[in-house]
């Protein structure tokens, strides 16, 4: 059978007498991405680390999938053996064997020693596999986070575990640990990027997307499926509406009174109501917007204040003080950059000079004169 060490984010380990909430969350998302991939397995906690045993041929799907769940900060393949400086040893030469460890190759070893009865301190341990190692293996020793293979110790209560390799997560929190909220998604970068950062704070998303043409509807669902892939714990349901339904009756009537400058603020007023609007149906109590400060004329201050202004939701903009080329590179680790890339229609109610620079009173009276 194969053994994984979790290790999760070090803000759920100081959460204190609430940590049981958060890590008994975790242990069921952890399940729930073993179940999505068919891959049968065990979880449980033993002390401060969560353990996955599955059989050694699902192995390498479960590394695969585990890292994507939120809350997870890392995890490791395993070998449980005795609390004995000559099992340790004799295991960890094993792994380095395994990784073929020879010159010029660099190693290092690292212990935690969390179980305080051991004989030996940390670096001791350090020091007498590491003699171990180096003396079949010739590989050059560097204790610096610059080695090319950190051979890891943990020496717990309940047993030490043995490991040649750490698997980064995505930390966060688990999600379903901070209540469910809308998010706004269109057929562009940004949206997917926000909504999947929600999820990686907790968030149960529900997304929204508001089709222009079958090409963003397409792009949009497209990204959907993929958040559904960091989705572990949350199943990802899109809701979907007519974005002419919704806007244009407002984009005539603003129109017709000489305020068409103002038609982008109006259509994501529209877009925020109906989500307040649907809010209590779905137990939603947020909604999620891919704004960035002075990305665009909708996403000045000013606009945004106008945008906001009434609205029935909180709103969330965890984009707000990112640039461009921060959240392109988030989109690409998550696997929706292409997607958003790929074609692209652009919105027919664009007006030729949006506004820039909204104001309260002037939006009171356009408000007035289109009731």
């Amino acid at each position: 059978m194969g053994l994984i060490l979790v290790r999760y984010a070090g803000e759920i380990g100081i959460k204190g007498r609430n940590r049981k909430f958060f890590v008994r969350r975790l242990r069921r998302n952890l399940r729930g991405a073993l179940k999505r991939r068919d891959i049968a397995g065990e979880v449980w906690s033993e002390g401060q680390r969560i353990y996955v045993r599955v059989d050694d041929q699902a192995l390498d799907a479960a590394l695969d999938v585990l890292p994507r769940v939120f809350g997870v900060a890392s995890l490791s393949p395993v070998h449980r053996v005795p609390s004995d400086l000559e099992a340790i040893r004799a295991k960890a030469l094993e792994i380095a064997r395994q990784i073929d460890l020879q010159p010029p190759t660099s190693y290092r070893v690292q212990t935690r020693r969390a179980d305080k009865t051991f004989p030996y301190i940390s670096p001791e341990v350090n020091r007498l596999v590491g003699e171990t190692i180096y003396e079949a293996t010739q590989a050059r020793v560097d204790l610096s986070d610059n080695a090319d293979v950190t051979i890891g110790v943990e020496i717990r209560a309940e047993g030490t575990m043995v490991f040649g390799q750490i698997i980064p997560g995505p930390v966060g929190m688990p999600i379903g640990s901070q209540g469910r909220v809308f998010a706004l998604i269109s057929g562009g970068i940004d949206s997917p990027v926000a909504a999947w950062m929600m999820m990686r704070r907790g968030c149960g998303v529900i997304p929204i997307h508001f089709a222009q043409s079958a090409v963003e509807r397409q792009k949009a669902l497209d990204n959907c499926q993929v958040l559904s892939e960091w989705s572990f714990g949350w199943e990802i349901k899109p809701l979907i509406f007519d974005h002419h339904e919704v806007m244009e009756p407002i984009v005539d009537r603003l129109y017709e009174i000489g305020e068409e400058r103002w038609t982008c603020l109006f259509c994501k007023r529209a877009m925020i109501a109906k989500a307040a609007e649907l809010a209590p149906q779905y137990h939603v109590q947020a909604l999620v917007m891919g704004d960035s400060l002075g990305q665009v004329a909708s996403q000045t201050l000013d606009n945004m204040i106008a945008i906001s202004f009434g609205a029935q939701l909180p709103i969330l903009r965890p984009l707000i003080a990112y640039d461009k080329t921060e959240i392109m590179r988030v989109a690409r680790r998550i696997g929706t950059f292409d997607i958003s890339t790929h074609d692209s229609a652009s919105c027919p109610f664009l007006p030729d000079r949006p506004i820039t620079s909204a104001n309260l009173e002037h939006l009171h009276d356009i408000i007035a004169r289109l009731e």
